[in-house]
């Protein structure tokens, strides 16, 4: 067994469950999970939900205790951050300068959060991305009503919207789309969503914003805090806190070897390989799925474990066939692993005022969406969506959950929209 270590970059849901799978695969050699917070892995969706709203403690988003990885045999290195990657010798560079060279990388890094140049140094603006953000704005939320202007009206800023506004807060919620979440939900989910925010109590606006005002001067050597957000149509809306949920951006910054492609993540083929050796898993991997037949990338809970595991097992069989290679001259074997594509039904869930949104497939991007409302009040409703003539994600809001896994089956691979629907009425009329 070669001396040289499987690196892991990000200690997130993808980066532990991608270590755990490469034991499982048959990885005996060293192993090392390199992350640049200083915390052991946690789950991220709790932070604009539970953990925000006070109701879970940090503790409980850990995905593993410490007990739980040391068995692993991990080279645990948080508080680290990789800075360069050379994809032919596969050798790390990383942030204290020591270079790794490895026997194979699985960048799990993840996205960061997009932020405004113009919010710059002002003290009550906040981003939510890691468990330090999250608790520092739920710092800010716990010391009575704030005025809170949420800027992005996406599922970010519609769960952290619900959120504030429950624990009590005025909060304004602004997106350039004039439908919250429209681009994950479709127009008839996302005007329902609207309709419950607005009779929770949620101001919604549609608008751009023009810039951000300091409350007063602030004192010498403090952070001006902020006052108001100037719209770019001239309005103004005061505030005490302003949390900015305008998406994110593929952590790709440090991968500079012109032999991997990083437009929009970094792209793999079918089996989650940037290269020879190199995979990618979860929010960062843009890969192409057999099934769809198009390069895809998803910031869901659900695929940064998938595609976590897929990767690793992959990754081991590749490796396991260089080093038969070096041993015999020819690679091949009858119980060596072989990869396999990674094709998995994509899903995520929202969860706002107690109304949970669950989506299977493909719901961006699409062509055709096609909403029925069950019952408007209780906001049951069901959208499917489609593109080029097929039917390829469906989206259920506060349904039970004999329906949902029913709709699963719907689009767990694209077919003509017409039976689509027929099959969705089917699911959502039965007793």
């Amino acid at each position: 067994m070669t001396a040289r270590p499987i690196a892991v970059v990000g200690a997130s849901a993808a980066g532990i469950t991608a270590a755990e799978a490469l034991r499982r695969a048959g990885w005996e050699g060293p192993l090392t999970l390199i992350g640049d917070e200083p915390h052991l892995p946690y789950d991220r969706p709790p932070l604009s939900k539970q953990l925000l709203h006070g109701a879970w403690e940090p503790e409980r988003l850990l995905l593993r205790s410490k007990e739980q990885i040391d068995p692993l045999g991990l080279e645990l290195r948080l508080g680290t951050r990789a800075t360069g990657l050379d994809v032919a010798t596969r050798t790390l560079t990383l942030d204290d300068g020591e270079r790794l060279a490895c026997a194979g990388v699985i960048i799990a890094t993840g996205v960061a959060a997009r932020t405004l140049p113009a919010a710059d140094g002002l003290a009550g603006v906040f981003t939510l991305r890691t468990l330090d953000d999250a608790l520092a704005l739920r710092d800010r939320l716990s010391g009575g009503a704030r005025r809170l202007v949420v800027v992005g009206n996406g599922v970010l800023g519609c769960e952290a919207a619900a959120v504030a506004r429950e624990l009590g807060h005025d909060v304004t919620l602004i997106g350039r789309q004039p439908v919250p979440m429209v681009a994950a939900v479709g127009p008839g989910i996302g005007e329902l969503l609207a309709e419950e925010h607005t009779a929770r109590g949620v101001r919604l606006l549609t608008g751009e914003v023009a810039e951000f005002e300091a409350a007063s001067d602030p004192a010498p050597g403090a952070p001006a805090q902020i006052g108001g957000v100037r719209l770019a149509d001239g309005s103004r809306l005061p505030a005490d806190l302003v949390l900015l949920a305008i998406g994110s951006e593929p952590a790709v910054g440090w991968l500079a070897d012109p032999a991997l492609d990083t437009t929009d993540g970094l792209g793999c083929d079918a089996y989650c390989a940037a290269a020879p050796g190199i995979y990618a898993a979860g929010d960062v991997a843009r890969w192409e799925h057999p099934l769809h037949g198009r390069p895809l990338r998803f910031e869901h809970r659900m695929n940064a474990t998938e595609q976590a595991m897929a990767a690793a097992r992959n990754l081991v069989a590749e490796l396991t066939a260089e080093r038969a290679a070096e041993d015999d001259g020819t690679g091949e074997g009858a119980e060596r692993p072989e990869r396999r594509p990674f094709a998995p039904v994509p899903y995520f869930w929202s969860d706002q005022y107690g109304l949970k949104l669950q989506a299977y497939g493909l719901t961006a991007g699409a062509d055709q969406v096609e909403t029925t409302v069950l019952e408007h009040d209780a906001r049951r409703a069901v959208a499917l969506f489609g593109r080029d003539g097929l039917a390829v994600g469906v989206l259920a809001c506060a349904l039970p959950p004999r329906q949902i896994r029913a709709l699963r089956a719907v689009v767990a691979t694209p077919v003509p929209w017409e039976e689509a629907r027929e099959r969705v009425r089917e699911a959502t009329t039965a007793g």
